[in-house]
Protein backbone atom coordinates (compact mmCIF):
# COMPACT_ATOMS: atom_id res chain seq x y z
CA UNK A 1 0.00 0.00 0.00
CA UNK A 2 1.35 3.41 -0.99
CA UNK A 3 1.61 6.29 1.48
CA UNK A 4 -0.98 8.34 -0.43
CA UNK A 5 -3.49 5.49 -0.34
CA UNK A 6 -2.82 4.97 3.37
CA UNK A 7 -3.51 8.67 4.03
CA UNK A 8 -6.74 8.42 2.05
CA UNK A 9 -7.93 5.54 4.22
CA UNK A 10 -6.76 7.25 7.40
CA UNK A 11 -8.63 10.50 6.69
CA UNK A 12 -11.77 8.53 5.83
CA UNK A 13 -11.41 6.61 9.09
CA UNK A 14 -11.00 9.80 11.13
CA UNK A 15 -14.04 11.29 9.39
CA UNK A 16 -16.19 8.21 10.12
CA UNK A 17 -14.86 8.08 13.69
CA UNK A 18 -15.87 11.73 14.18
CA UNK A 19 -19.44 10.89 13.21
CA UNK A 20 -19.49 7.97 15.63
CA UNK A 21 -18.07 10.25 18.32
CA UNK A 22 -20.79 12.90 17.93
CA UNK A 23 -23.57 10.34 18.29
CA UNK A 24 -21.78 8.45 21.09
CA UNK A 25 -21.64 11.63 23.20
CA UNK A 26 -25.45 11.59 23.37
CA UNK A 27 -25.40 8.07 24.79
CA UNK A 28 -22.70 8.86 27.32
CA UNK A 29 -24.37 12.09 28.53
CA UNK A 30 -27.69 10.39 29.23
CA UNK A 31 -25.94 7.50 30.94
CA UNK A 32 -23.92 9.92 33.04
CA UNK A 33 -27.10 11.55 34.33
CA UNK A 34 -29.56 8.62 34.58
CA UNK A 35 -27.23 5.59 34.56
CA UNK A 36 -29.44 4.27 31.74
CA UNK A 37 -29.07 3.92 27.97
CA UNK A 38 -31.33 5.98 25.71
CA UNK A 39 -32.25 3.22 23.26
CA UNK A 40 -34.18 5.70 21.09
CA UNK A 41 -31.01 7.68 20.29
CA UNK A 42 -30.48 5.94 16.94
CA UNK A 43 -34.06 6.74 15.92
CA UNK A 44 -33.62 10.39 16.92
CA UNK A 45 -30.55 10.41 14.66
CA UNK A 46 -32.72 9.07 11.82
CA UNK A 47 -35.46 11.65 12.34
CA UNK A 48 -32.95 14.49 12.02
CA UNK A 49 -32.20 13.31 8.49
CA UNK A 50 -35.88 13.27 7.55
CA UNK A 51 -36.43 16.74 9.03
CA UNK A 52 -33.55 18.07 6.93
CA UNK A 53 -34.66 16.16 3.83
CA UNK A 54 -38.24 17.47 3.88
CA UNK A 55 -37.10 20.98 4.74
CA UNK A 56 -35.16 21.11 1.46
CA UNK A 57 -37.37 19.02 -0.83
CA UNK A 58 -40.91 19.87 0.33
CA UNK A 59 -40.62 23.31 1.95
CA UNK A 60 -37.92 24.52 -0.46
CA UNK A 61 -35.74 25.95 2.31
CA UNK A 62 -32.11 26.77 1.61
CA UNK A 63 -30.02 23.86 2.89
CA UNK A 64 -28.45 25.83 5.73
CA UNK A 65 -31.85 26.97 7.05
CA UNK A 66 -33.31 23.48 6.65
CA UNK A 67 -30.38 21.94 8.55
CA UNK A 68 -30.69 24.49 11.38
CA UNK A 69 -34.45 23.87 11.66
CA UNK A 70 -33.84 20.10 11.61
CA UNK A 71 -31.36 20.40 14.50
CA UNK A 72 -33.87 22.39 16.58
CA UNK A 73 -36.70 19.96 15.78
CA UNK A 74 -34.49 17.02 16.70
CA UNK A 75 -33.64 18.64 20.04
CA UNK A 76 -37.37 19.13 20.67
CA UNK A 77 -38.02 15.49 19.76
CA UNK A 78 -35.31 14.29 22.15
CA UNK A 79 -36.79 16.32 25.00
CA UNK A 80 -40.28 15.04 24.12
CA UNK A 81 -39.03 11.45 24.30
CA UNK A 82 -37.55 12.18 27.73
CA UNK A 83 -40.83 13.69 28.94
CA UNK A 84 -42.94 10.84 27.57
CA UNK A 85 -40.78 7.75 28.13
CA UNK A 86 -38.51 8.64 31.07
CA UNK A 87 -40.01 11.30 33.31
CA UNK A 88 -43.22 9.44 34.28
CA UNK A 89 -41.09 6.48 35.38
CA UNK A 90 -38.39 8.44 37.21
CA UNK A 91 -38.93 6.59 40.51
CA UNK A 92 -39.58 3.19 38.91
CA UNK A 93 -37.09 0.31 38.79
CA UNK A 94 -34.43 0.67 36.12
CA UNK A 95 -35.69 -2.32 34.16
CA UNK A 96 -39.05 -0.57 33.76
CA UNK A 97 -37.42 2.57 32.37
CA UNK A 98 -35.27 0.43 30.05
CA UNK A 99 -38.36 -1.30 28.64
CA UNK A 100 -39.98 2.09 28.14
CA UNK A 101 -36.89 3.33 26.26
CA UNK A 102 -36.91 0.27 24.00
CA UNK A 103 -40.62 0.86 23.38
CA UNK A 104 -39.91 4.49 22.43
CA UNK A 105 -37.27 3.27 19.98
CA UNK A 106 -39.66 0.89 18.21
CA UNK A 107 -42.46 3.47 18.27
CA UNK A 108 -40.35 6.15 16.53
CA UNK A 109 -38.99 3.61 14.06
CA UNK A 110 -42.45 2.40 13.03
CA UNK A 111 -43.89 5.91 13.07
CA UNK A 112 -41.17 6.90 10.57
CA UNK A 113 -42.16 3.99 8.32
CA UNK A 114 -45.82 5.04 8.42
CA UNK A 115 -45.11 8.75 7.86
CA UNK A 116 -42.24 8.58 5.36
CA UNK A 117 -42.63 5.14 3.79
CA UNK A 118 -40.11 2.33 3.72
CA UNK A 119 -38.54 3.24 0.39
CA UNK A 120 -35.04 4.80 0.65
CA UNK A 121 -34.73 8.47 -0.27
CA UNK A 122 -31.77 10.43 -1.61
CA UNK A 123 -30.47 13.02 0.86
CA UNK A 124 -30.06 16.51 -0.70
CA UNK A 125 -26.66 17.07 -2.29
CA UNK A 126 -24.88 20.16 -0.91
CA UNK A 127 -22.04 20.98 -3.27
CA UNK A 128 -20.25 23.04 -0.62
CA UNK A 129 -19.92 19.90 1.51
CA UNK A 130 -19.59 17.16 -1.10
CA UNK A 131 -17.15 18.89 -3.43
CA UNK A 132 -13.84 17.08 -3.94
CA UNK A 133 -10.49 18.51 -2.84
CA UNK A 134 -7.11 17.39 -4.13
CA UNK A 135 -4.29 17.34 -1.54
CA UNK A 136 -1.24 15.99 -3.31
CA UNK A 137 -2.27 12.63 -4.74
CA UNK A 138 -5.13 12.25 -2.21
CA UNK A 139 -8.69 13.09 -3.31
CA UNK A 140 -11.08 13.95 -0.47
CA UNK A 141 -14.58 15.28 -0.08
CA UNK A 142 -14.63 18.60 1.75
CA UNK A 143 -16.91 16.93 4.26
CA UNK A 144 -14.15 14.45 5.16
CA UNK A 145 -12.12 17.34 6.56
CA UNK A 146 -15.09 19.33 7.90
CA UNK A 147 -16.47 16.52 10.09
CA UNK A 148 -13.42 16.13 12.43
CA UNK A 149 -13.14 19.92 12.82
CA UNK A 150 -16.84 20.22 13.73
CA UNK A 151 -16.49 17.30 16.18
CA UNK A 152 -13.50 18.85 17.97
CA UNK A 153 -15.22 22.26 18.20
CA UNK A 154 -18.39 20.69 19.63
CA UNK A 155 -16.36 18.57 22.08
CA UNK A 156 -14.60 21.61 23.52
CA UNK A 157 -17.86 23.58 23.60
CA UNK A 158 -19.54 20.76 25.49
CA UNK A 159 -16.65 20.40 27.94
CA UNK A 160 -16.82 24.15 28.59
CA UNK A 161 -20.59 23.87 29.18
CA UNK A 162 -20.20 20.95 31.58
CA UNK A 163 -17.27 22.34 33.60
CA UNK A 164 -17.68 26.14 33.44
CA UNK A 165 -21.42 26.93 33.52
CA UNK A 166 -24.22 26.65 36.07
CA UNK A 167 -26.09 24.24 33.81
CA UNK A 168 -23.01 22.04 33.66
CA UNK A 169 -22.63 22.22 37.41
CA UNK A 170 -26.25 21.07 37.75
CA UNK A 171 -25.57 18.18 35.35
CA UNK A 172 -22.57 17.06 37.37
CA UNK A 173 -24.54 17.30 40.61
CA UNK A 174 -27.44 15.27 39.20
CA UNK A 175 -25.03 12.65 37.85
CA UNK A 176 -23.70 12.09 41.38
CA UNK A 177 -26.95 11.96 43.34
CA UNK A 178 -30.47 13.04 42.39
CA UNK A 179 -31.74 13.53 45.94
CA UNK A 180 -28.74 15.51 47.12
CA UNK A 181 -28.96 17.69 43.99
CA UNK A 182 -32.63 18.42 44.80
CA UNK A 183 -31.70 19.41 48.35
CA UNK A 184 -29.13 21.84 46.92
CA UNK A 185 -31.82 23.55 44.83
CA UNK A 186 -31.13 21.89 41.47
CA UNK A 187 -34.15 21.37 39.23
CA UNK A 188 -33.43 17.71 38.43
CA UNK A 189 -36.20 17.27 35.85
CA UNK A 190 -35.14 20.38 33.94
CA UNK A 191 -31.49 19.33 34.00
CA UNK A 192 -32.30 15.88 32.64
CA UNK A 193 -34.46 17.39 29.87
CA UNK A 194 -31.64 19.78 28.89
CA UNK A 195 -29.22 16.84 28.77
CA UNK A 196 -31.51 14.96 26.38
CA UNK A 197 -31.82 18.11 24.27
CA UNK A 198 -28.04 18.57 24.02
CA UNK A 199 -27.51 14.90 23.19
CA UNK A 200 -30.17 15.13 20.48
CA UNK A 201 -28.54 18.25 18.99
CA UNK A 202 -25.26 16.35 18.66
CA UNK A 203 -27.10 13.38 17.14
CA UNK A 204 -28.76 15.75 14.66
CA UNK A 205 -25.49 17.37 13.61
CA UNK A 206 -23.92 13.93 13.24
CA UNK A 207 -26.99 12.68 11.38
CA UNK A 208 -27.00 15.54 8.86
CA UNK A 209 -23.30 15.09 8.14
CA UNK A 210 -23.89 11.34 7.87
CA UNK A 211 -26.62 12.00 5.28
CA UNK A 212 -24.32 14.29 3.31
CA UNK A 213 -21.55 11.65 3.37
CA UNK A 214 -23.77 8.60 2.75
CA UNK A 215 -26.72 10.15 0.84
CA UNK A 216 -29.43 7.54 1.30
CA UNK A 217 -31.96 7.60 4.13
CA UNK A 218 -34.57 5.09 5.29
CA UNK A 219 -36.57 4.63 8.52
CA UNK A 220 -34.39 1.92 10.08
CA UNK A 221 -31.01 3.37 9.10
CA UNK A 222 -30.27 4.46 12.68
CA UNK A 223 -30.18 0.93 14.10
CA UNK A 224 -26.60 -0.05 13.16
CA UNK A 225 -25.02 3.41 13.69
CA UNK A 226 -26.85 3.56 17.02
CA UNK A 227 -25.42 0.22 18.11
CA UNK A 228 -21.92 1.16 16.95
CA UNK A 229 -22.02 4.51 18.73
CA UNK A 230 -23.20 2.81 21.91
CA UNK A 231 -20.21 0.47 21.56
CA UNK A 232 -17.95 3.50 21.00
CA UNK A 233 -19.27 5.03 24.24
CA UNK A 234 -18.61 1.78 26.14
CA UNK A 235 -15.12 1.40 24.63
CA UNK A 236 -14.19 4.94 25.63
CA UNK A 237 -15.77 4.65 29.08
CA UNK A 238 -19.50 5.28 29.13
CA UNK A 239 -20.33 8.37 31.15
CA UNK A 240 -17.11 10.10 30.06
CA UNK A 241 -17.51 12.62 27.22
CA UNK A 242 -13.86 12.57 26.14
CA UNK A 243 -13.92 8.78 26.31
CA UNK A 244 -16.90 8.67 23.92
CA UNK A 245 -14.94 10.72 21.39
CA UNK A 246 -11.86 8.49 21.75
CA UNK A 247 -14.04 5.39 21.37
CA UNK A 248 -15.65 6.84 18.24
CA UNK A 249 -12.27 7.54 16.64
CA UNK A 250 -10.96 4.07 17.49
CA UNK A 251 -14.05 2.43 16.01
CA UNK A 252 -14.09 4.54 12.84
CA UNK A 253 -10.38 4.24 12.07
CA UNK A 254 -10.41 0.53 12.94
CA UNK A 255 -13.28 -0.20 10.54
CA UNK A 256 -11.67 1.60 7.62
CA UNK A 257 -8.23 0.10 8.28
CA UNK A 258 -9.79 -3.37 8.38
CA UNK A 259 -11.06 -2.77 4.85
CA UNK A 260 -7.73 -1.27 3.77
CA UNK A 261 -5.46 -4.07 4.98
CA UNK A 262 -7.87 -7.02 4.82
CA UNK A 263 -10.18 -6.33 1.86
CA UNK A 264 -11.47 -9.92 1.94
CA UNK A 265 -13.10 -9.10 5.30
CA UNK A 266 -15.02 -6.08 3.99
CA UNK A 267 -18.31 -7.90 4.53
CA UNK A 268 -17.44 -8.25 8.22
CA UNK A 269 -16.75 -4.56 8.91
CA UNK A 270 -19.82 -4.29 11.17
CA UNK A 271 -18.57 -7.27 13.19
CA UNK A 272 -15.39 -5.33 14.03
CA UNK A 273 -17.34 -3.14 16.47
CA UNK A 274 -18.69 -6.13 18.39
CA UNK A 275 -15.31 -7.88 18.50
CA UNK A 276 -13.76 -4.65 19.82
CA UNK A 277 -16.50 -4.44 22.47
CA UNK A 278 -15.80 -7.99 23.67
CA UNK A 279 -12.05 -7.36 23.83
CA UNK A 280 -12.48 -4.12 25.81
CA UNK A 281 -14.93 -5.73 28.24
CA UNK A 282 -12.46 -8.54 28.86
CA UNK A 283 -9.42 -6.28 29.29
CA UNK A 284 -10.90 -3.11 30.84
CA UNK A 285 -14.62 -3.42 31.58
CA UNK A 286 -14.99 0.27 32.52
CA UNK A 287 -13.61 1.41 29.15
CA UNK A 288 -10.48 3.35 28.23
CA UNK A 289 -11.39 6.51 30.19
CA UNK A 290 -13.74 4.84 32.66
CA UNK A 291 -13.23 5.28 36.37
CA UNK A 292 -11.92 2.39 38.37
CA UNK A 293 -14.65 0.77 40.43
CA UNK A 294 -13.51 0.03 43.94
CA UNK A 295 -15.11 -2.81 45.87
CA UNK A 296 -16.83 -1.92 49.11
CA UNK A 297 -15.82 -4.06 52.08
Amino acid sequence: MTFDLFMQYLTNGISLGSLYALIAIGYTMVYGILRLINFAHGEIFTMSLYFAFYGVTVFSMPWYISFAVAILMTAALGMLVERAAYKPLRESPRITIMVSAIGASFFIQNLAIVLFGGRPKAFPNVRLLTGVMQIGAVSLQRLTLIIPVVTIILLYTLLFLVHKTKTGMAMRAVSKDHETARLMGVDVNRTITITFGIGSILAAIGGIMWGAKFPQIHPVMGVMPGLKCFIAAVVGGIGNITGAVIGGFILGVGEIMLIAFLPNLTGYRDAFAFVLLIVILLIKPTGIMGEKISEKV
